[in-house]
């Protein structure tokens, strides 16, 4: 019997473990996937928001400006990638001007910290690229940007050093209500807790079904996002935003913390859970907004393209707190500003369940501190030489485009790695300007050899996710069907 479980390993779920672990709880993180982080948090724009964008009397307008400030202490001890770059709201005309005054009062009404508004020639001096004809802009100073899966391995690896438990590829089929509390069935066996946190992401409503409650949905809302190359580097040294609209902060240029420049997203339901396509349509709506903003940006630069889905309940905002079943708490509808929030959200659920019943002693063992990745490609020639002689592993470079090396693809391992996109996202192997045309196959040998499977067996993301297959042969059965090797 555990005190808590939680569905969902994406940021807000592995921010609640991780928070849970400040006390002596027994702990289960449940995870459909084979990674954490697969999910909605994999594909989102990678932004920490200032929080003047959103209303104080929503739930997410309440949890936002809190979540932001979490971050510095956060990244410090857990060596995530993330930086404080600020952010312009930029007005492309004078009839928008009003719209920048009103979202700097909400923001000072909200505690955002250092709010300005700047003229079209201040802003044309600090952004020589932006278009000329911009009106002005709100700049916000704390808002930043972050490697958001990075976020959710060092949150779940931190959780697990200090005792939570993590189950993955453990999608849960049903939800037994007991006298004792509430019994997670899922493949191959069952978790029995006495609280259930719901941070499933797109399937919360789902979830909450298992158990009865109907009281709201999910309707998923696609946003393409396209990366462009390198050599744009510096472009724009700050996160662009146009005037938001009702139910989008609408187009963005994203300066990542690697060095890329990340444009989009779009803004579309659809009912569909899984779909995660571009279109051309997207394509064309991105980068007809974006060269409204910056001229110098052109489709010819993109290197790779996705979609992420944000989970939209039909509240239009989140729901947290719990629910007419005993013990089960909905961590529900976590859209942008999700990730922002989610150092917050965790500390409100923590709250919730303390008030809820749940016994929370302080964790006088808690080690707040993981050790940070080697990030080859950031250090001095001199420090990589040091480093190559001390281990001939971080000789031998895998991924061309971002210089990494054999020593860290083994660091991601010991670290939890699993998949190719396990590695990508923990060090970037495929990221580049070949999107893993010369990577991949060393990345999958090194996987197949430290994991002791065979070459065919080593998948994408998980599941039936496959690279290649043996020729004359069966393929491998996914993770976690009979037979698996």
């Amino acid at each position: 019997m555990y005190d808590v479980a939680i569905i969902g390993g994406g940021v807000v779920g592995c921010a609640i473990a991780r928070e849970l672990a400040h006390y002596r709880v027994r702990a289960v993180l449940v995870e459909a996937q084979a990674e954490v982080g697969f999910g909605v948090s994999k594909s989102n724009s990678g932004i920490v928001h200032a929080g003047h964008q959103s209303d104080p009397d929503t739930v997410k307008g309440s949890l936002d400006v809190r979540g932001n400030a979490l971050f510095d202490a956060l990244a410090d001890d857990l060596h995530f990638a993330f930086r404080r770059i600020g952010a312009l709201v930029v007005a492309q005309s004078k009839d928008e001007l009003p719209a920048l005054q009103a979202l700097k009062a909400q923001g000072e009404a909200k505690g955002v910290p250092g709010l300005e508004l700047w003229s079209a020639a201040r802003l044309q001096r600090e952004e020589p690229n932006l278009a000329h004809t911009l009106a002005g802009a709100l700049v916000s100073p704390s808002a930043g940007v972050i490697n958001p899966y990075e976020c959710c391995f060092a949150l779940a690896e931190n959780a697990q050093a200090n005792g939570v438990e993590l189950r993955l590829e453990s999608p849960v089929q049903r939800i037994e209500r007991t006298d004792e509390g509430l019994v997670l069935h899922i493949p191959g066996g069952a978790i029995a807790a006495r609280f259930v946190v719901n941070a499933a992401g797109l399937f919360a409503d789902r979830v909450a079904a298992m158990v009865g409650l109907r009281d709201f949905t999910i309707r998923p809302r696609r946003g393409e996002e396209y990366l462009l190359d390198k050599r744009l580097q510096g472009l724009v040294r700050r996160l662009i935003y146009p005037v938001p609209r009702p139910h989008t902060k609408g187009t963005l240029i994203i300066p990542t913390y690697d060095g890329t420049i990340m444009v989009g997203p779009t803004a579309d339901d659809q009912d569909d859970r899984e779909d995660v396509s571009t279109t051309e349509a997207g394509a064309a709506a991105v980068f007809e907004a974006v060269r409204r903003l910056c001229p110098a940006i052109h489709p010819r630069d993109t290197i790779a393209e996705f979609a992420g889905l944000r989970p939209v309940a039909s509240t239009d905002d989140f729901i947290i707190g719990p629910t007419a079943v005993r013990g089960f708490i909905n961590v529900a509808g976590i859209q942008s500003p999700g990730l922002t929030a989610a150092p917050a959200i965790a500390e409100r659920v923590v709250a919730i369940l303390r008030d809820e019943g749940l016994a929370l002693n302080e964790n006088a063992e808690f080690q707040p501190r993981i050790a940070g990745p080697t990030r080859f490609a950031s250090l001095s020639f001199e420090g990589q030489q040091a480093l190559a002689r001390r281990n001939p592993a971080f000789a031998h470079v895998v991924c061309r485009c971002e210089l990494v090396t054999e020593g860290e693809v083994h660091e991601a391992i010991d670290h939890g790695a699993r998949t190719l996109d396990g590695l990508k996202f923990r060090v970037r192997a495929g990221m580049g300007r070949c999107q893993g045309g010369f990577c991949t196959a060393r990345c999958m040998e090194l996987l197949a050899r430290r994991l002791e499977r065979p070459f065919a067996a080593v998948t994408k993301r998980g599941g039936a996710s496959w690279i290649v297959q043996e020729l004359g042969g069966p393929q491998h059965p996914a993770p976690g069907e009979a037979g698996t090797p």
